[in-house]
């Protein structure tokens, strides 16, 4: 009877207010965010929430089942030491993850304390997903910093090799004091001078006394405006005196403003201006001329082209061909540019060669085309001179001797043949006369040839030992 009257009552207290009352259930319930009445082996016997966004993990299907089995995989460990201890002295907080049916895992803080109920335990929860957050946005934070970090070092890095290497003459002044903040060895070399000497003294000291009025005007004009024109000054003393162009750009960092100040040797910037100007007539040149001139990289993607080019190709700008590969426009296939490119690559350049220029609207005319190469700069390119050769035709201009013959022959065979016979040594004359025309454009290169052709190699040396062409008195030819 005391077995079962025991047994009564612990299915009377199988809640928390049944354990600690409704009001120390009501103080636990506002001190935590879940908590949890449990048997001794861990079986959910009770749960209430604390906060109505826990709602996703349903907890009302926990009652019954195993504490364990409302956790991750990778949780369960956690909460078998927690069951273990059984709200000892030595009382600790271990954070575990719930799944949910969206797929998203809720983290919670749990501790375990004696109900005073034998076997029963207390597990009280706190939801973490407000720290969980800050962490995670505390880790990002971090990693943008540490990501900014190295991305401002690289491109530091990457100014002092430009501002070390570069041939041009720099000199970096704070635009408020004047003094000299850094200075790169071409300017160095120029002026003759010693960066221990110089950083941090007056850029005024590097002019004559009574001449620095003109280096202030260009330091007060790009301190004003930004930007500077470039305008004459003296640097140095007695022999070493020296007339400079100096132009000057404002730049700020930090709180600090400062004058790059760029120096050219009045003789160099002459010199300059005079090979800029020619390059511009040249481009002038170039973009007015009849004829069709392309730039392309060495695999034959377009770099420039000019007006002529454009016309032809039926194209509205330069912008819809740039990158495109030439031979969208140059000959029947992709063979034409191949076989132009392999000869560029061995002998530099082509000239005189045959093919088609066809349009973006389906217009094709006949051209010739001849190439120069330039592979062993910085920047390799091949130039294009496309010229149209199409002429209007003539009853007689049109045919040329290679083919009257032909044709004559064959007049004459008309009446003395079937129309059978005819129409095969018609077949075979302009096969053959196919082959010679491939061989001629492709410089007797019998590869090239057959890939023009349409034919396999073996296919080719078939039809050249048949028509008698070609030196192929050697079976290992074939």
């Amino acid at each position: 009877m005391e077995h079962l009257a025991g047994a009564k009552l612990i299915k009377s207290t199988n809640t928390l207010a049944g354990v600690f009352g409704k009001q120390t259930v009501d103080v636990i319930t506002a001190a935590s965010d879940l908590t949890l009445l449990l048997d001794k082996t861990g079986i959910v016997l009770n749960v209430v929430l604390g906060r109505d966004d826990l709602a996703p993990l349903n907890v009302a299907a926990w009652v019954g089942k195993s504490w364990l089995d409302t956790v991750t995989v990778e949780s369960r460990e956690k909460l078998q030491e927690l069951l273990k201890s059984r709200g000892g002295k030595s009382r600790r907080w271990r954070q575990v993850n719930h799944p949910t049916e969206a797929g998203q895992d809720i983290p919670v803080s749990y501790g375990v304390i004696p109900s005073g109920q034998p076997g029963l335990l207390v597990a009280v929860g706190r939801d973490l997903r407000s720290t969980a957050a800050l962490q995670q946005r505390l880790l990002e934070a971090q990693q943008a910093f540490e990501n900014d970090y190295a991305r401002l070092r690289q491109i530091d890095a990457r100014y002092r090799l430009l501002f070390q290497t570069t041939g041009e003459a720099v000199i970096v002044v704070d635009a408020l004091n004047g003094e000299i903040s850094e200075v790169n060895p071409a300017a160095l070399r120029l002026l003759a001078i010693s960066d221990r000497k110089t950083v941090g003294r007056p850029v005024q000291d590097l002019v004559p006394s009574g001449m620095s009025r003109a280096l202030q005007s260009v330091i007060d004009a790009a301190r004003s405006t930004g930007r500077a024109e470039p305008a004459s000054v003296t640097f140095g003393e007695g022999a070493q005196r020296q007339e400079f162009m100096v132009a000057g750009s404002l730049f700020r960092q930090e709180e600090s403003a400062y004058v790059l100040l760029r120096l050219t040797s009045s003789a160099g910037a002459a010199a300059d201006a005079g090979a800029e100007h020619a390059v511009q007539r040249l481009n002038g040149l170039v973009e007015r001329l009849p004829d069709c001139f392309v730039v392309t990289d060495p695999a034959g993607r377009l770099l420039a082209a000019n007006s002529a080019f454009l016309d032809t190709a039926q194209l509205g700008t330069f912008e819809q061909a740039r990158g495109q590969a030439l031979d969208r426009w140059i000959g029947q296939s992709p063979v034409d540019l191949r076989v132009l490119l392999n000869s560029l690559h061995q002998h530099g350049t082509v000239r005189l060669f045959a093919s088609t220029l066809r349009g973006e609207l389906g217009f094709e005319t006949p051209v010739e085309i001849s190439a120069v190469a330039s592979l062993n700069g910085e920047e390799p390119c091949i130039a294009f001179v496309i010229r149209d050769v199409h002429r209007p035709a003539t009853h007689d201009a049109s045919r040329s001797p290679a083919l009257s013959r032909p044709v004559e022959q064959l007049t004459e065979l008309i009446g003395r043949v079937s129309l059978k016979d005819l129409v095969r040594e018609s077949t075979d004359m302009i096969e053959r006369l196919c082959i010679e025309a491939a061989l001629e454009l492709t410089g007797d290169n019998r590869a090239s040839a057959a890939e023009m052709l349409g034919l396999s190699r073996q296919s080719l040396y078939i039809k050249l030992r048949r028509h008698g062409l070609g030196n192929l008195e050697s079976a290992e030819e074939i």
